[in-house]
């Protein structure tokens, strides 16, 4: 097992050029399942499934901008964003183009050289084998309200399955499933097109 997982999932996150995943998303009261689709350097498509069934939200990194389509496939009321749009930031303040598991693992890196990473043992997630990392910020250092981080990763892979985020009192912010996990997919070229 490698000494520094979260610089180890990065290096894994590295070699991979695109992923589709579920998102089971709690923050709060708000539940949220989204199919989420990532290539590589940076397209980001997602369908939601609740709340706002049918919605399609998709980044175009080459021209920084989102394409939100509010009832699916209707291209009637399509609307022209930028990632920073407070309509379609998350309940947690996260933008679509830094939504992807190199950024949540590059945010566990900054928060763990503001303090330490501790491997807690393995731990099983549905029928995968997974370890449970903690990431704590050290004298009440948080990242953007984030103290901790408690991570799941594949055992094989160290790619992330499971997100949970805590504040300094050591109150969940936010638990973020990633259901079915698929690694290099081929994507059609018109798949991020909305």
């Amino acid at each position: 097992m490698p000494r520094d997982m979260v610089t180890a999932a990065l290096q894994s996150y590295e070699n991979v050029v695109s992923y589709r995943v579920t998102l089971r998303v709690m923050h709060g009261k708000s539940n949220e399942i989204i199919a989420y689709s990532f290539k590589k350097p940076g397209f980001v498509r997602m369908d939601f499934i609740r709340p706002h069934n049918g919605a399609v939200l998709v980044y175009d990194p080459t021209t920084n901008r989102v394409r939100l389509q509010p009832f699916g496939i209707s291209k009637a009321f399509a609307l022209s964003l930028s990632p920073d749009s407070r309509l379609i930031k998350s309940p947690s303040g996260h933008q679509v183009n830094e939504s992807d598991i190199g950024a949540l693992l590059r945010r566990a890196l900054l928060l763990q050289n503001q303090g330490q990473a501790t491997v807690q043992g393995e731990e099983k997630l549905g029928s995968r084998s997974t370890i449970l990392v903690s990431i704590e910020g050290q004298n009440g250092f948080s990242l953007d309200g984030t103290h901790r981080f408690l991570l799941n990763l594949d055992k094989d892979t160290f790619l992330p399955l499971q997100v949970r985020t805590y504040d300094a009192a050591d109150r969940l912010l936010e638990a973020v499933l990633m259901d079915d996990l698929q690694i290099d997919v081929h994507f059609d070229d018109r798949f991020f097109t909305p």
